[in-house]
């Protein structure tokens, strides 16, 4: 984790791994007029908190409630909802502090792009592209076996909507999950507004819905004595491990806030409303969780909720057959507004990548009239609608899983860098050399001559001059481009940049050993309790290091200042690192073959594609404190 500078050096490390650890700028004015038109500002504090309300809720909720009471947490299933959603508050704060910072499109692809650097940011926006998409296609096949029983089944369903066989493959194809994901698909179309409108509309459904289950079922509770709490085993019958257990099944059911972040150059003032909004829609995901969850396993045993549909079946129990109505209302509300939510998404993160060059221009065209990326929206939406018309998905929901746990481990880490090891320089776009030279002679007039060829020669190559640039930026050695005092202050300052970078790597390292040989089953138990002592041991010196090391000043400098900061900086960042790893670890080996092929497919078409057509692909490197004055000069060259 080495500073933007280091990023330039191709003396220390070869071209073709510099591009992998390159960063860009935080998107300025400078960036934003180089040509690519602009998504409408039109979303509020409400749109935020019905988009992020939306895509979290899901229609799991009404069948996780039965499936994790029955099998780990009992009635203490509330108390593994308010765990989860804790961990999923660390991941918020994270997102929040970066969306203010860093308010363009892209959600964590972008935020790792500015921090970590090119390669990780590929992976994760390649992690979300497969996530949203196979998760748009899993919510559009679950909708239609809910959306039968108002038919009275899946055979009564009209036959150019009801799924067929197709007798020679044996697939069941799903007409009616294709059609909805069109219809979806048009309505993004159509401008971001009317898109959160429609959003609003059907998650007030959904809470009403859920409202109904407390209400209701609160109304049964208190006129039965709530029979589900009045059993032997007590509140926690799987005991503590169970509940944690549960905690971390249920944690899955937060996913879907950080959809709020890809909306981000669409709000009115994302500095104040974005925090707002992530914060206010996962916390109403806690309360509607908690307390629905309360409900059912109060009234009945967990052990006789039904897994596939325990909400139903509880006020089925109780002689109320038409709730079952109202309910899957809900249900369907529920996996509605996720599915906008998936594709709504995930066109802006294709639309931030080919903005960068990592995917053809094509994504990141926006409409002149409806302001949105419309090119990538119908991309999106007819993939997602081939697959969710030809292919059971259910099986492949793991790697869904691997794109957020990701992403929110790649945000997390991103914080740490942002606080203790800000970018100090910027990426300069080949086309500047004239106002890197001009700067140049401005500010060193000593310059030797052969280190004024050196920018001058037109056959010398970016990566030479990013060379010669980091060098004599690092240190001034009698002939600088840009002159640089040697002070005590900056070679102390210097040293603080290295501690900290290396401190922050050896807690990702020492975060995933620890997590890998708690969640390996397969180890002995000596081994793992040495290797998982050794690591705390090693996390615990870390979190010493960074917590008595300054941050960095230029923090609060660095990007858009003024909006919301992460709190109890590095231990939280640190905890939401950890969490999540672990989580990413145990998914298990069947996840991970198969993400890994995805991964291949991607690491391909960067070598072959993003890598070369990259906007930092010719970019030099110099100090972002004279990044502005090279600006200002082009322009004046220009004028």
């Amino acid at each position: 984790m080495q500073s933007s500078g280091n990023v330039g050096g191709g003396r220390k490390c070869f071209w073709g791994f510099r591009s992998l650890i390159q960063r860009k700028q935080v998107d300025s004015v400078h960036v934003r007029s180089e040509g690519h038109h602009q998504l409408a500002r039109k979303l509020s504090v409400t749109d935020l908190i019905a988009i992020g309300v939306g895509a979290t809720i899901g229609a799991g909720v009404y069948v996780l409630v039965g499936t994790v009471a029955r099998e780990h947490a009992g009635p203490a299933l509330t108390i593994s909802f308010l765990i989860a959603g804790i961990a999923a508050a660390l991941s918020a704060f994270c997102y929040a502090e970066l969306a203010c910072r860093c308010p363009s499109a892209g959600s964590a692809y972008h935020y790792s792009y500015i921090c970590v650097g090119e390669g990780v940011a590929w992976l994760v926006g390649w992690a979300l592209i497969l996530e949203y998409t196979i998760g748009g296609a899993a919510v559009a096949r679950g909708i239609t076996p809910n959306l039968a029983l108002f038919f009275g089944g899946v055979d009564k369903l009209p036959a150019i909507l009801g799924p067929h066989t197709i007798p020679v493959f044996g697939i069941v194809v799903d007409p009616c999950a294709a059609v909805l994901v069109l219809i979806v698909t048009f309505l993004l179309c159509t401008g971001i507004k009317e898109s959160s409108l429609v959003q609003m509309i059907v998650t007030s459904v959904n809470v009403s819905v859920m409202l109904f289950i407390m209400i209701a079922g609160g109304y049964l509770g208190f006129k039965t004595g709530w029979v589900g709490y009045e059993l032997p085993s007590g509140y926690f019958p799987f005991g503590i491990n169970g509940m944690f257990a549960g905690s971390a099944v249920v944690f899955f059911s937060y996913i879907g806030f950080d959809s709020v972040t890809s909306t981000v150059e669409e709000v009115k003032n994302p500095q104040r409303d974005l925090p707002l909004g992530i914060g206010i829609a996962l916390f109403i995901c806690c309360i509607l969780y908690m307390f629905v969850s309360f409900v059912i396993t109060g009234l009945v045993p967990y052990y006789a909720l039904d897994p596939d549909t325990p909400i139903s079946s509880v006020f089925a129990s109780y002689g109320l057959q038409w709730a079952v109505y109202i309910i899957t209302t809900g249900a369907i509300t529920a996996l509605f507004a996720s599915l906008l939510g998936s594709l709504l998404a995930q066109p802006r993160i294709l639309m931030a990548m080919a903005r960068d060059g990592l995917l053809p221009s094509f994504f990141s065209d926006i409409n002149k009239n409806t302001q949105v990326p419309v090119k990538s929206t119908v991309t999106t939406g007819i993939f997602a609608a081939v697959l969710a018309f030809f292919m059971d998905v259910s099986q492949l929901a793991g790697m869904v899983s691997v794109g957020t746990l990701f992403a929110f481990t790649t945000a997390a880490v991103s914080v740490l860098i942002l606080r203790y090891v800000p970018p100090d320089e910027v990426p300069l776009s080949s086309s500047l050399q004239e106002s890197i030279k001009s700067v140049s002679f401005r500010f060193g007039a000593n310059s030797q001559e052969s280190d004024s060829k050196n920018l001058q020669n037109p056959s010398g190559s970016s990566a030479n001059n990013s060379r010669y640039l980091h060098e004599i930026g690092e240190a001034s050695l009698g002939y600088p481009l840009i002159q640089k005092s040697i002070s005590q202050e900056n070679q102390n300052e210097q040293t603080r940049r290295k501690i900290s970078a290396w401190t922050i790597t050896f807690l990702c390292i020492g975060i995933f050993i620890f997590a890998f040989a708690a969640s390996a089953q397969g180890l002995s138990s000596i081994l793992r309790f040495t290797v998982c002592g050794v690591c705390g041991a090693l996390l615990l010196c870390c979190l010493i290091v960074l917590t008595c090391t300054d941050q960095d000043d230029r923090r609060h400098s660095f990007g858009h200042t003024g909006g919301f900061t992460c709190p109890f900086v590095p231990f939280l960042p640190a905890a939401c690192i950890l969490i999540n790893t672990y989580l990413l670890i145990d998914l298990g080996a069947a996840t991970w073959i198969r993400i890994s092929v995805w991964f291949a497919i991607g690491a391909v078409v960067y070598l072959f594609y993003g890598r070369s057509h990259s906007s930092l692909f010719n970019a030099v490197y110099v100090p972002s404190a004279y990044a502005d004055e090279m600006y200002r000069s082009s322009s004046d060259n220009l004028s």
